[in-house]
Order: C-alpha cells, then structure tokens, then sequence
C-alpha cells in the first residue's frame, strides 16, 4: 500500500504535521518531563541521550508527527503512525507523549481523533500497544472508543508479542 503516513491533519485546536528535524529542541523540551515518562516502559525518555535515540528513530520511521497548539503555535507533544508488522489490515498509534500543561483536556482527543479518522479511511484497524503499567495511556484510549483484546477475543493477530503490553483496538464501523 502506497500511504502517506505523514499527511497534515488539523482542526481548532490542533496542527498535526510531519515531524521535522529542525523540531528537535522544542520537542525535547516537552519531552524533558520525568512525570511524562513514569507509567511508560521507558522511564528514562526523558534524559537527552535516550530522546535523541527516540527522536532519531521518529525521523527514520517516516509515520512521525508534530502536535502544535493552534492558539500558540508551540509543539505540545509527539505521536506515529506504523503499519502493523502483523496485519496489513491495521495500523499502530504509538509513541505519543504530551505536555503535561495539557493533560487532562481536549488535547489529546483532539489529535488522536484526527489520526484514527484517518487511519481508518485506509486500514480496517487502528491499534495502541500500551505498557500495562500505563494506566492513563490506557484509560484515555479506552475514552476513544479503544476495547482491549484480551486473551480469548478475536483480533488475536493484532495483540503484542510482548506480554507486558496490552493492545487495544478501535475498528471501522462496517457498512
């Protein structure tokens, strides 16, 4: 499948565009948050040597973006699209972080609704692999719509390989 995993997307409250190079110091300066990090499986994202890694390896994957508030036009956080190693019917919304200044609000609807929109013009499936210490990653997907696959649910293909991450799911509506 020839996809953009780059488009633009935006509405009133949010840019989301092609992560950039040149994005690199004001995003390490959202990322620059211990509190951002605790509940993921990469606690330490935080120190400058392991968000370089993680930046360099949003640059690389082609599918990163750079969320912006409209009103300020600041970056307030990152997200990526990958197409599922496992099923050419989905596609993972992962390795998102967010200002904590915007926790808590419309923010991260916002821009996710935007992703999974368009995700799903394309894929059958969006899903979130999410560390299962991560309760609220898992509680904001789970306000998106996202249902968990557990064990003995179907979409078992889609689940992480990775027993300390759980999967959640949103499909498109069938017509």
């Amino acid at each position: 499948m020839n996809l953009d995993l780059q488009p633009t997307l935006k509405n009133d409250l949010v840019l989301v565009r092609p992560l950039a190079q040149e994005d690199y110091d004001e995003l390490y300066k959202v990322a620059n948050d211990p509190k951002i990090w605790e509940q993921h499986q990469n606690p330490d994202r935080w120190e400058a040597s392991v968000f370089k890694e993680f930046f360099k390896g949003a640059i690389d994957s082609k599918g990163a973006f750079a969320i912006i508030d409209k009103k300020t036009n600041k970056i307030i956080g990152s997200s990526r699209y990958k197409i599922s190693e496992r099923s050419p019917k989905a596609v993972e919304i992962g390795w998102t972080f967010l200002s904590r200044d915007y926790w808590g609000g419309h923010y991260n609807k916002s821009f996710k609704t935007l992703m999974i929109d368009r995700a799903l013009t394309h894929f059958d499936h969006v899903i979130f692999h999410i560390n299962e210490n991560n309760f609220r990653s898992q509680k904001a997907t789970e306000k998106l719509g996202g249902k968990r696959i557990e064990p003995d649910s179907e979409h078992q293909e889609l689940r992480h390989l990775d027993k300390t991450a759980l999967t959640y799911i949103i499909s498109r509506k069938a017509v």
